[in-house]
């Protein structure tokens, strides 16, 4: 679980507003391994400060920022072996992701492929295990922990050919097209 820390001001003093696990975590069933949170979001370009205690991802919302929104979302990928398993089920993890990854979701192309592509530019960082970036012109790259990608707006996916879980964390900033 991501445990959250979030500060705050009382009396014109820093404070910890919350310290805890992320209520906005889902453990797929449809995709042993997989596993989402939401940490944060902000929903205008102009957060207003202090911050006044409200917790922004309780509840389903959109995955997605709007143009100058922003999103934080630790993602763990199990092996793309649980994926080419005979029995995996396309059709229920889909409807998995359509449930708790509204606006995500709906940005995969519809053949299965992992492929996406978000108005968003994001900063993505591998804190554990391997992936590979996929590009649609076919470049691939491999990723270990401590890199950092750079995605703006392109369309990719994300591989794990490893035989272990891998977890990064993506800052989602909402963009014009």
């Amino acid at each position: 679980m991501v445990r959250r820390i979030v500060t705050g001001e009382r009396n014109g003093k820093s404070v910890v507003m919350s310290d805890g696990p992320v209520e906005n975590t889902h453990d797929y069933a449809a995709v042993p391994g997989f596993r989402t949170t939401l940490v944060w979001a902000t929903t205008t370009a102009e957060p207003k400060l202090p911050f006044d205690g409200r917790d922004p991802v309780v509840g389903i919302q959109p995955m997605l920022p709007a143009p100058h929104g922003t999103s934080v979302i630790v993602v763990q990928f199990p092996p793309d072996s649980v994926m080419a398993a005979q029995d995996f089920d396309g059709a229920a993890a889909g409807a998995e992701y359509a449930k708790y990854l509204p606006g995500l979701a709906e940005s995969f192309d519809t053949d299965g492929s992992g492929f996406h592509r978000t108005a968003t530019v994001d900063y993505d960082v591998i804190l554990s295990g391997e992936l590979w970036l996929e590009l649609d012109d076919g470049e691939i790259r491999h990723l270990k922990a401590g890199d950092v990608v750079i995605q703006n707006g392109t369309r990719h996916a994300w591989r794990n050919r490893s035989q272990t879980p891998a977890v990064m964390l993506s800052v989602l900033i909402g963009a014009k097209k």
